[in-house]
């Protein structure tokens, strides 16, 4: 009931976040309630980070190529600048913005839009990923979203990163990264220390 309640919210501003592991749906809810917006004829405008141009360079595009049109942007404040009268706004990739967003994000709640924020609580590490934390900490509604453990199936969490590289950011898919539970990331983490170790002797 809550859901749909906070669907209807047009005439004061609020912060959602989705969050929630690599191959989750993330982006898919996002589209979802974007789209429903969209349907009650609400002014709507979509950014996502400019760096991320997996499937398109423009849209916002989930893994099961859903997409919607969106505006790509280099730093978060030029969210303001653009917003325009936009009733409601979604912004994916938002764990890719540095911690200005948040700010971005708070003055446009505060102004009255409903703002809809999508992206990673965790990085490959299994740690908060950049603004993430304070964006959930201010929201309104928060929605944890999980994907499926392509080890033993249980609720994935985590985004395990298969190939090598220490860099923070990497986008990739599922030659990049692979959603795994709690258990299934400890081994697979463990066994990547037990390597680097024997590596380095």
């Amino acid at each position: 009931m809550e859901e749909l309640y906070l669907e209807h919210i047009t005439t004061r501003g609020c912060l959602e976040v989705i969050c929630g592991s690599m191959f989750s749906g993330k982006t898919e809810e996002l589209i979802r309630r974007i789209k429903r917006a969209r349907f009650a004829n609400l002014r709507i405008r979509t950014f996502k980070p400019a760096i991320d141009v997996r499937y398109s360079n423009s849209d916002v595009v989930s893994h099961d190529a859903h997409a919607i049109n969106s505006r790509p942007v280099k730093e978060a404040r030029e969210i303001l600048d653009l917003v325009g009268d936009a009733q409601v706004i979604g912004i994916d990739e938002v764990q890719f913005f540095d911690e200005s967003i948040v700010d971005v994000c708070k003055q446009l709640a505060d102004a009255g839009v409903r703002v809809i924020c999508a992206g990673l609580d965790m990085d490959y590490l299994g740690k908060p990923f950049g603004p993430m934390p304070r964006l959930m900490a201010m929201a309104e509604y928060v929605t944890k979203v999980h994907a499926i453990c392509v080890m033993c199936g249980d609720l994935a969490q985590h985004s395990y990163r298969t190939i090598k590289n220490d860099n923070l950011v990497v986008l990739g898919e599922t030659n990049a990264y692979k959603p795994l539970c709690r258990a299934c990331y400890n081994r697979a983490m463990a066994r990547v220390a037990d390597i680097n170790e024997n590596d380095n002797k």
